[in-house]
């Protein structure tokens, strides 16, 4: 592969790496602002953002809030292994990529997928190259248009918009080998991989159902009526229908947002959960989860004796405190490794054409202490 094929976030860290390490660059030196990063090497702004994270998360450079970056050294696993570092950059450079494209990795959600992801590709040819798009559609854009031609396939974990991102439309247009990874395109044939939306919505309502409870909330911080949000509220509704129940709107959360002043007695999640209004509730997402549950401890509310909380994946079983949750498991390690085992097989099978396929992974219901019986 040509160097002119190699990312151009990944020539941006090499750049400054070539500094640092040269001392043309010291310790403390400020790096350019973002702006001019962007009009230096005439790139997006994902590009620089994806740049300067890596570098500050391999320990090159410090990032100030509101100050900027600044140079921290050479990095000590660098030193001790700086010959094999080197070849390895330089073989990277002339090896075939996958790119993923992802929201973040802030939870085990993401950590898991993108293990599974790497367990796929460990015996194979591919490196792996990630960009990061925090949830921004416009940076999903970017992304796609960063990596297309430096790439020889990609998988998407698309953002959770309330329309489609007209580039992957284009990928698809134009036969280029992708995987979406956990959000389908509904009326879009792609290949894609995912949890059985609706079926984790079930299995949370039945299990509360069957402990008693009848005013069960579902609860999502994202007021967009996204494909996501929607599945899970339909297998919601479906559920509550199987037990002969009536639909209570006020009980579907969707208006407010976890930046909000939680504990503030104006704050709707808070007011909802203090009043009682429901005993149960099923959180979209983990950390949504975890929010829930700090709100109701705040409330004087005990968890599971006055309410019962479910979450949409293991909000992290490196954080004690919260590994006690009783959480739909999506199986994303798995999710991932199809994801990347799809795409290989369309790499290594070009002839075959744009055959599509969608492979759906049954979730889960793990059962821990965040769930009990109704409240007498």
């Amino acid at each position: 592969m040509s160097q002119e094929r190699e990312p151009l976030y990944i020539q941006i860290q090499n750049h400054f790496k070539q500094l640092i390490s040269t001392k043309q660059l010291a310790p403390d030196d400020r790096i350019p602002t973002e702006k001019e990063l962007i009009d230096q090497f005439q790139v997006s702004r994902i590009t620089v953002a994806n740049a300067l994270a890596d570098l500050a998360n391999e320990g090159w450079i410090y990032r100030i809030p509101g100050r900027g970056s600044y140079v921290k050294g050479i990095p000590e696993s660098y030193i001790k292994n700086a010959r094999g570092a080197v070849i390895s950059e330089v073989h990277a450079g002339h090896a075939p990529k996958i790119g993923l494209i992802f929201p973040s990795i802030e939870d085990f959600f993401a950590i898991q997928m993108v293990r599974g992801i790497q367990s796929a590709l460990k015996d194979s040819k591919y490196s792996l190259i990630v960009m990061f798009t925090y949830n921004s559609k416009e940076l999903e854009k970017e992304a796609i248009r960063e990596l297309r031609s430096s790439v020889d396939g990609l998988i998407i974990f698309p953002v959770d918009a309330e329309v489609y991102n007209e580039e992957i439309i284009a990928l698809k247009m134009q036969n280029y080998p992708f995987v979406l990874l956990d959000r389908h395109l509904p009326g879009v044939e792609t290949n894609v991989v995912l949890s059985d939306p609706l079926q984790g919505s079930i299995l949370a309502v039945e299990h509360l159902w069957n402990q008693g409870h009848r005013n069960i909330a579902i609860c999502s911080d994202t007021p967009m009526p996204t494909v996501t949000v929607e599945e899970r509220i339909q297998g919601y509704n479906e559920a509550l229908k199987q037990q002969g129940a009536l639909i209570n709107p006020a009980l579907i959360l969707t208006d407010f947002s976890m930046h909000e002043a939680p504990y503030k007695e104006d704050y709707a999640l808070y007011r909802f959960i203090k009043n009682k209004m429901a005993t149960a509730y099923i959180a979209l997402n983990c950390r949504l989860g975890v929010h829930i549950w700090s709100v109701a401890r705040k409330t004087g509310l005990r968890v599971p004796e006055d309410v019962s909380i479910i979450t949409f994946d293991n909000p992290s079983p490196m954080l004690e405190e919260f590994s006690t949750f009783t959480f739909i498991d999506q199986n994303e390690e798995q999710m991932g490794f199809e994801a990347a085992s799809r795409l290989l097989n369309i790499l290594e099978n070009p002839d075959n054409g744009p055959k599509y396929s969608k492979i759906i992974l049954q979730p889960e219901l793990v059962v821990n202490c965040t769930t009990g019986p109704v409240p007498s």
